[in-house]
């Protein structure tokens, strides 16, 4: 190879620029698309929840007078699809009302612990012998002689 043929330190420049400024464009216009992909979908998927809250609110208001299975038959919608809008619409909030938490000093001891996993453990209860006879057999008794 002749020393003739390496490109100078310009051109090498020249080059690097030309290939870094391709995969420039490239790159800005898949990240611009992906935006506005990714916003129009959020304004779709607002709108999608609107309308599944509203046929929510229009099969609660006339399950009084239209059952699902009717319905399915009136609009060949499936009845699983038309069940599944009236349990998923989000009920009115209601006021909770916060219990009095117990005090370590009240000797009260805690109704329920907490396990490791998150989930609420009751603690076993003593077992209590029957003393009602409503269901237990009558006692026959052997004469033994």
């Amino acid at each position: 190879m002749a020393t003739t043929d390496i490109a100078t330190a310009e051109e090498i420049d020249r080059r690097v620029e030309a290939a870094d400024t391709a995969r420039r464009a490239k790159r800005s216009a898949a990240a611009k698309e992906v935006g506005e992909l990714a916003q129009r979908r959020t304004v779709l998927a607002e709108q999608f929840a609107e309308v599944e809250r509203q046929l929510g609110e229009v099969l609660a208001d006339a399950s009084d007078v239209l059952e699902i299975d009717e319905l399915a038959r009136f609009t060949n919608i499936p009845a699983a699809d038309l069940t599944a809008w009236l349990t998923s619409r989000k009920p009115p909030r209601t006021a909770k009302k916060k219990r009095p938490a117990a005090t370590a000093s009240s000797g009260a001891p805690s109704a329920a612990k907490t396990s490791t996993n998150g989930q609420a453990s009751v603690p076993p209860q003593p077992a209590v012998p029957r003393t009602d006879s409503a269901d237990a057999p009558d006692r026959v008794t052997a004469g033994v002689t």
